[in-house]
């Protein structure tokens, strides 16, 4: 009987907003995976160590992080080494920062392994939702609409989307910070603007857009943008 493959998300780094259930699956995985840097130590693992038992198999799947193309080539060899184990009979728990199917990379290992494997995706805590929350930024209401902005877009798809949009949410912004800010600037969306960083950890950062004087930002930031036009704001009913 061929194993079941489980994407488990973990939240965005506060291991007590892991969902019962991922730490449940984490606990009685005999084999676990998890993306990892090719130095250094897994995000992801980090915020499920916890739950992780002596004696689980463990395969890092070291994912180099370069700008201008996609490891294809490290989804396929590691999705070959997890089918081995699938069937064979063995669970596989993939950890997923955050939640699996919102921008995480395992949707790349489920278009693999999903046609020949059970696969089960269990939700988690979203960086967006995790930001929000750190902001205290509501992030829509009522019928309003919030676009996702990727931060690697480029220019004009980005600034187009700030001039439509409600209310924004600008991910991976990272390498991409002064570039996103610049286009901002020019939407005059500085003040409607709120950064965040590191969400949920303890070097967690919240700050007005404008106040920031550095012009980098880590790979976990975020912008969060909202233009006062929430339906539920000046609508009583």
């Amino acid at each position: 009987m061929s194993g079941t493959l489980y994407g488990v998300g973990v939240g965005p780094g506060d291991p007590e907003l892991m969902t019962l259930k991922s730490a449940r699956l984490i606990a009685n995985a005999p084999v676990i995976a998890y993306p990892a840097p090719e130095s250094g130590e897994s995000f992801a693992r980090s915020i499920a160590a916890a739950h992780i038992k002596q004696g689980t198999e463990e395969l890092p799947i070291e994912v180099p992080m370069l700008p201008d193309r996609f490891p294809h080539e490290v989804y396929e060899g590691a999705a070959n080494n997890i089918a081995r184990h699938l069937s064979a009979g063995r669970d596989v728990v993939v950890l997923c920062e955050g939640d699996p199917f919102f921008y995480g990379s395992f949707m790349y290992l489920y278009d693999l392994l999903a046609p020949k494997h059970t696969c089960v995706v269990v939700p988690g805590v979203s960086s967006l939702t995790a930001c929000a929350a750190a902001a205290g930024h509501p992030l829509a209401g009522r019928n309003s609409l919030l676009t996702i902005i990727p931060g690697p877009l480029d220019d004009a798809a980005i600034a187009n989307q700030l001039r439509s949009c409600e209310a924004a949410a600008i991910i991976k912004v990272g390498r991409h910070f002064g570039r996103v800010r610049k286009l901002i600037e020019a939407e005059g969306l500085t003040d409607s603007a709120i950064y965040v960083e590191r969400a949920t950890l303890e070097q967690e950062r919240v700050i007005p857009l404008g106040d920031i004087p550095e012009n980098r930002a880590p790979y976990f930031s975020m912008i969060l943008i909202d233009k006062g036009n929430r339906p539920g704001q000046a609508d009583p009913a």
